[in-house]
């Protein structure tokens, strides 16, 4: 497991590094026309939410300090790879031929997963209510006007509920460690997330 872990952080990593060649200067290309402004505004500020967010010293209160990280999987990762970027060894990063129907459909699946996730952790028993509910409902708002104003017709409802239906089923600590784990996850996801967007503006993939 702690193997996995660091292959793939070393993907990530190697992602990003690879988007950050491609990607263009300007504000990422929104996934729906009709509303470009506001989702642009909308993915740097999901980014710079959770960036803050843990900051905060109430998301992993008292809570053994500890780098560990959780994410959905490697699929955005994958399928938002730039072309011609290459296997780093533990994840195959490598796509020839970019498709951006299949990023942008991985990065409204991720979506759909934190609503639910976060959602979900908002209704179980919380350790501190008065400190969480504030701290994460910002991200679930913004989470959720994506979906809603930035999806692609064919992924708006899509509900991600069955994935997160026994993730809190724990004591309210355990569950605090899964989420903080999750958001520091959920943070490099969203950085992913906002590179392949500027990769898809720069248009690089269909020169």
């Amino acid at each position: 497991m702690r193997h996995f872990q660091l292959c793939l952080s070393s993907c990530a990593t190697m992602l990003l590094l690879a988007l950050n060649l491609h990607a263009s200067t300007g504000l990422p290309l929104p996934l729906s026309a009709e509303n470009s402004a506001h989702c642009a505004l909308l993915f740097k500020s999901l980014r710079l939410n959770i960036t803050e967010l843990l900051k905060s010293k109430d998301l992993c209160y008292g809570l053994i300090q500890s780098n560990e990280v959780t994410v959905r999987s490697v699929e955005t990762v994958q399928a938002c790879a730039p072309s011609g970027t290459q296997n780093s060894g533990c994840v195959m990063l490598t796509n020839s031929s970019f498709n951006e129907s299949e990023c942008v459909m991985s990065i409204m699946r991720d979506l759909a997963y934190y609503d639910a996730a976060i959602a979900s952790y908002l209704e179980s028993p919380l350790y501190r209510p008065d400190k969480e509910v504030p701290l994460l409902s910002p991200t679930l708002g913004i989470i959720q006007d994506l979906r809603k104003n930035c999806s692609p017709k064919t992924q708006r409802g899509y509900n991600s509920s069955e994935d997160t239906d026994n993730l809190w089923n724990n004591d309210s600590y355990i569950n605090r460690q899964k989420m903080c784990k999750m958001m520091r996850g959920f943070h490099s996801r969203a950085i992913t997330i906002n590179r392949a967007i500027g990769y898809i503006s720069s248009g690089d993939h269909r020169k």
